[in-house]
C-alpha cells in the first residue's frame, strides 16, 4: 500500500470521536499556552504526561503533538501585539510584527502568520507522510552499533545546536545520563544506585523529573522574573491580509516551508533555528533590506511558516529512528515508552494505526488552528490579562496532584519537588534543563545499544568504525565538534563563523 492509502487509514483512526476530541483539546491548549508568556509547550506537555496513562496511545500522542505545533501559532499573538514571544520560536517575529502593530497593521500580521503557518504545516505533513516511511525502511538495517552512534550524535547535536553554552549543556547532559542508569541493569537485571530505597529499584520516573524541571522549575523562575514587555496590547483591525500583503508574502511563505522542513529534522534544529534562518534569508533576498525591523510583512510570514514546518518535520526522526530533536519531543518519546511503544523503524509495521493516525491528525489539527486563529484571535488576546501568579498557582497544584496519581506514592512528589528546585537553580545559573531531559530519555536506549554492541564485538570498540553506517555517523559527529571548535576560535578572533554559528549567535542575542 502507498502512503496515500495508508494515510486514508490514518484518517479513519483520527476521526474516531475520542481521538478527534483530543486533537481539538491539544491544539487549543497549545494556542493558549503559546499566548501566555512564560509557560511554553515543554512545561505544558510535562504537566499533561499523567493524563496519558488513562487514554489510548493514539489519543495521547495526538493531543501532545497538537500542543506542540499549536503553541507555535499562539506564540505569534504576543510577539506581534506585545513584543513578548509566547514561544521562543516566535521571538524573531516580534521584530517586524510589533512594528506592524504600531502602524495599525497588527491584524494583517496575525492573519498572514496564521495562513503561512497553515501552508507550511500542511506541506510539511505531506513531506512527513512520504519521507518517514523511506527513512524507516533504510533504518531497518540498523543494528546496535548504529543505534548507539545515532543516539550519541543526537545528544551531541542537541547539546551544541540547541543551547547557548556548550559546556553547561554537556554538564546537564551528563547529569541526565547519570540519572538514567538508576534502576535495573538492562542486561543483568540487578538494581543499581538505588541506595536501598524500594521506590528506586525500578528507576526514577520520567514524569516526576519532567514535571519538576519544566513545571515547577519554570513556574518559580517566571514568577521571580516577572515577565515585562510593552504593557499595552495592540489593536487588531482587519485580520484578513490584503492582496498586496499576499503578493509580498507568498515568496517568503514558500521559502520558509523549504527551509523549515529540513531544519526541523536536525537534532537541535527546531523552530528557533528555522525561524532565524528564514528571517536572515528574507532580509538577504529583499530588494530593500532596510525595511526589516520597521514592519516588513516578509519578516513575519517567513519565520512563522518556517517554525511551523519545522515543528512537523521534527516528528520524522522521532517516529522512524526514536530520536527526539528537542526537549518537547523527548517528552513525547517518554509518553510513548510509558505506553510500551518504542518509536523506531518497526513502528510503521507494529503500530500503523498510531503512526498514520498521528500524521492524519496533524492535517485536522492545522485546519482547526487556522479556524481558531483567524476569527477568534481577539478572545485569545484577553488571556494576556491573566496574571502569571494565578497561572503559576494553578499549574503547581496540577503538578502535585498529577504526579501523585501516577504511582500513588509520596516519593514521586519529593522527586518532582527536588527536580523543580534543580530546574529553578539551573535557569538561574544559565544551565538549560533540555539536555538533561534528553539525556535521561535517551540514556536507556544508548546503554542497551552500546552494551549489545560490546557483546557482539567481544568488547572491541572497533565495531563502531568497521560498520559503514556507524562510522559515517561518527564522522558527522566529528565534523560537528570540529565546527564548534573552529566557530569558537573565530568568534574570539572577531571573525564570523559559518551559517550554523551565525544562527546560533542570533539565537543567543
Amino acid at each position: 500500500m502507498g502512503p496515500l492509502s495508508l494515510l486514508a487509514d490514518g484518517f479513519s483512526v483520527v476521526l474516531a470521536p475520542e481521538n478527534l476530541l483530543f486533537v481539538f483539546l491539544g491544539v487549543t491548549i497549545g494556542t493558549v499556552i503559546g499566548v501566555l508568556p512564560g509557560l511554553g509547550p515543554t512545561a505544558t506537555i510535562a504537566l499533561l504526561l499523567p493524563i496519558t496513562y488513562s487514554i489510548s496511545p493514539e489519543a495521547a500522542i495526538m493531543m501532545l503533538a497538537g500542543v506542540y505545533y499549536g503553541s507555535m501559532y499562539g506564540g505569534t499573538i504576543t510577539s506581534v501585539l506585545l513584543r513578548i514571544p509566547g514561544e521562543a520560536a516566535s521571538a524573531i517575529t516580534a521584530v517586524d510584527g510589533y512594528e506592524m502593530t504600531r502602524q495599525g497593521r497588527g491584524g494583517p500580521a496575525l492573519g498572514i502568520a496564521a495562513i503561512g503557518s497553515f501552508i507550511g504545516g500542511t506541506v510539511a505533513i505531506l513531506g512527513l507522510a512520504f519521507v518517514a516511511p523511506l527513512l524507516a525502511s533504510w533504518a531497518l538495517r540498523f543494528g546496535p552499533p548504529e543505534y548507539a552512534a545515532l543516539t550519541i550524535l543526537g545528544l551531541v547535536l542537541v547539546t551544541y545546536l540547541g543551547t547557548k553554552s556548550t559546556l553547561k549543556s554537556v554538564i546537564a547532559a551528563l547529569l541526565g545520563l547519570l540519572l538514567a542508569v538508576v534502576g535495573p541493569d538492562p542486561i543483568m537485571g540487578t538494581s543499581r544506585y538505588s541506595f536501598g530505597i524500594p521506590e528506586m529499584f525500578s528507576g526514577i520516573d520520567l514524569v516526576a523529573i519532567a514535571m519538576g524541571l519544566f513545571g515547577i522549575g519554570e513556574i518559580m523562575y517566571n514568577l521571580e522574573k516577572r515577565l515585562t514587555g510593552s504593557g499595552t496590547i495592540g489593536e487588531i483591525n482587519g485580520i484578513i491580509p490584503t492582496r498586496d500583503d499576499w503578493n509580498q508574502s507568498r515568496g517568503s511563505i514558500a521559502r520558509g516551508t523549504l527551509l523549515g522542513f529540513p531544519i526541523g529534522m536536525l537534532p537541535g534544529g527546531g523552530g528557533v533555528m528555522s525561524s532565524l534562518a528564514s528571517y536572515a534569508t528574507e532580509k538577504k533576498l529583499a530588494k530593500d533590506p532596510s525595511r526589516f525591523g520597521k514592519g516588513a510583512i516578509q519578516g513575519v510570514a517567513g519565520p512563522e511558516t518556517a517554525n511551523n514546518a519545522s515543528s512537523i518535520s521534527a516528528f520524522i526522526p522521532l517516529l522512524t529512528l526514536g530520536l527526539p530533536s528537542n526537549a518537547v519531543l523527548a517528552l513525547i518519546l517518554g509518553a510513548l515508552m510509558m505506553q510500551d511503544i518504542t518509536p523506531g523503524p518497526n513502528m510503521i509495521v507494529e503500530h500503523p494505526e498510531l503512526f498514520w493516525g498521528v500524521i492524519a491528525s496533524m492535517f485536522i489539527g492545522n485546519a482547526i488552528l487556522l479556524a481558531l486563529n483567524l476569527p477568534f484571535v481577539g478572545i485569545f488576546v484577553q488571556l494576556l490579562r491573566v496574571r502569571i501568579g494565578i497561572i503559576g498557582g494553578i499549574a503547581l497544584l496540577v503538578t502535585l496532584v498529577g504526579v501523585y496519581t501516577i504511582n500513588y506514592t509520596e516519593f514521586d512528589m519529593w522527586v518532582m519537588l527536588a527536580a523543580g528546585l534543580v530546574g529553578y537553580l539551573m535557569r538561574k545559573t544559565g544551565f538549560e534543563p533540555a539536555p538533561l531531559v534528553l539525556a535521561f530519555v535517551l540514556g536507556s536506549v544508548l546503554e542497551i545499544a552500546f552494551r549489545q554492541s560490546m557483546l557482539l564485538s567481544e568488547g572491541s570498540m572497533s565495531i563502531f568504525f568497521s560498520r559503514p553506517v556507524a562510522a559515517s555517523i561518527f564522522a558527522v559527529m566529528g565534523l560537528v565538534v570540529l565546527s564548534s571548535i573552529v566557530g569558537a576560535v573565530r568568534r574570539r578572533r572577531g571573525t564570523t563563523g559559518g551559517f550554523i554559528d551565525k544562527t546560533k549567535q542570533l539565537a543567543e542575542d
